[in-house]
C-alpha cells in the first residue's frame, strides 16, 4: 500500500515517506508545484535545498557529499560533455540525499538501499528519461566495469568495494554484454567513471549555481 504523503517542513517542494525503513523525501513534487510557469525554478530550488540541508554529510572520509557531485559535475564538465550528462554527474548520487545516507552514520552500507533506484524515479518526474536512465544505471556500471576492464576493481575504493558487494558483485560475461546494449549505458560508464575521480579532498571546484543553471534549463525543456 503506497503510504500517506505529507509535505516536508524544511524542504516544502518536496514530500516525505519511508522506503526500505528509511526516512525517504518523496518521488514527486507537492501538488501546488505541478502545471505551474515556475515548475524550473521550483525544481532548480529542490535541488539546491537538497545540497544546503544534506549535501554537507560525508560521502566517505575524504569529501562530502556536495564536493561529490560538484567534483563529478566538473569532471564532465572538462571532458565536454552535454549539459543532460553533466546535471547527471551532479545529480547521480542525489538517492543519497533523498535517503539521507552518508559515510558519518554506524549502519552506513551495512544494507543496499537501492540509491540509483530512488534518485532516477526523483529524477523521471523533474527531467527528460534518458538523462534518470543514465543515473540508474551508474551503480549497475561498475559491475560492468569491474568484469570487463582489469584492474578496476583493484583501484576501487574499500567503501566502493563493500557497496560492490551488496549491489549484487561483478557482472558474469554474459551479464556484461547484456547490460552494456541497454540504451544509456555509455553514458553511466562516463558517470561512473566521474564517480570514481570525484573523492579528492580539497579539489576547487565552480560553485553549485553554476551548474544550477543547467539544471533550470534542462527543467524547461523537459516540461516544454
Amino acid at each position: 500500500r503506497k503510504p500517506k504523503i505529507v509535505c516536508h517542513q524544511e524542504l516544502p517542494m518536496l514530500n516525505i515517506t519511508r522506503h526500505a525503513g528509511v526516512r525517504l523525501l518523496w518521488l514527486t513534487p507537492c501538488r501546488s508545484a505541478r502545471g505551474t510557469a515556475n515548475f524550473a525554478d521550483r525544481v532548480t530550488n529542490e535541488v539546491r535545498e537538497l545540497f544546503e540541508q544534506r549535501g554537507g554529510s560525508l560521502y566517505d572520509p575524504q569529501v562530502t557529499q556536495a564536493e561529490h557531485a560538484l567534483q563529478s559535475a566538473a569532471l564532465a564538465e572538462r571532458e565536454g560533455a552535454g549539459d543532460a550528462v553533466i546535471v547527471a554527474s551532479l545529480l547521480h548520487d542525489v538517492g543519497h540525499l533523498l535517503l539521507d545516507e552518508h559515510c558519518g552514520q554506524t549502519d552506513f552500507l551495512a544494507q543496499d538501499h537501492d540509491h540509483e533506484t530512488v534518485g532516477s524515479e526523483w529524477l523521471q518526474r523533474r527531467f527528460e528519461p534518458s538523462l534518470a536512465e543514465a543515473v540508474r544505471l551508474h551503480v549497475a556500471a561498475k559491475r560492468y566495469l569491474c568484469a570487463t576492464e582489469p584492474g578496476y576493481w583493484e583501484a576501487l575504493s574499500p567503501a566502493s568495494k563493500r557497496s560492490l558487494e551488496l549491489q549484487g558483485g561483478v557482472f558474469s560475461k554474459e551479464e556484461a554484454k547484456l547490460w552494456a546494449q541497454q540504451p544509456h549505458a555509455e553514458e553511466a560508464i562516463n558517470i561512473r567513471r566521474w564517480d570514481d575521480m570525484a573523492k579528492v579532498a580539497g579539489v576547487s571546484t565552480p560553485p553549485l549555481e553554476h551548474f544550477l543553471c543547467k539544471v533550470r534549463a534542462l527543467v524547461s525543456n523537459a516540461q516544454a
